[in-house]
């Protein structure tokens, strides 16, 4: 698994449209995995953001939530950037949707957010996906990272 500082000295041009893609909007989708084993789909926010000198993608959890319950039960996740519609114009001008899956290990909370009960994390990483139409556009481009396989740029049509 890796932090975000590593992602961006392994793989900088991949990490940099990645980090566009989330930082397109506010509101994130996340995956947690429930008691029963099913997948929980969750709004969330997230953050690139420095901890301890380290650049770091991190988001924190209300007290009571579902999603904070599933990850202390399970930390593994998966978070899918903000959607934005394709030009219709142009789909190859759309930049894509981005992903991150990893593993949530909590950390202390910031202190400018000493809310009571809550829980923040951050997300050691081990796969980073990028998915957008190709020039021309008749093929996705499918760009990823993963610790075991390095990074791989595939096409489909």
């Amino acid at each position: 698994m890796a932090s975000w500082a590593e992602i961006e000295d392994i793989v900088p041009e991949l990490a940099a449209k990645v980090r566009a893609r989330f930082d397109a909007g506010t509101n994130k989708t996340m995956a947690t995995v429930r008691r029963d084993g099913s997948p929980r789909i969750s709004g969330t926010e997230l953050s690139f953001a420095a901890r301890d000198s380290v650049e770091v993608v991190s988001l924190g959890m209300m007290a009571g939530s579902r999603k904070l319950a599933d990850v202390r039960r399970d930390p593994r996740v998966a978070v899918h950037s903000p959607s934005l519609e394709p030009p219709a114009a142009d789909p190859s001008a759309w930049p894509g949707d981005a992903k991150l899956a990893g593993q949530l290990v909590e950390v202390e909370p910031p202190a400018d957010n000493p809310v009571a009960g809550s829980a923040h994390f951050v997300l050691d990483i081990f796969e980073v996906v990028l998915t957008y139409v190709g020039t021309p556009a008749d093929h996705l481009v499918i760009e990823t990272w993963h610790p075991d396989r390095g990074y791989q740029r595939r096409t489909r049509t």
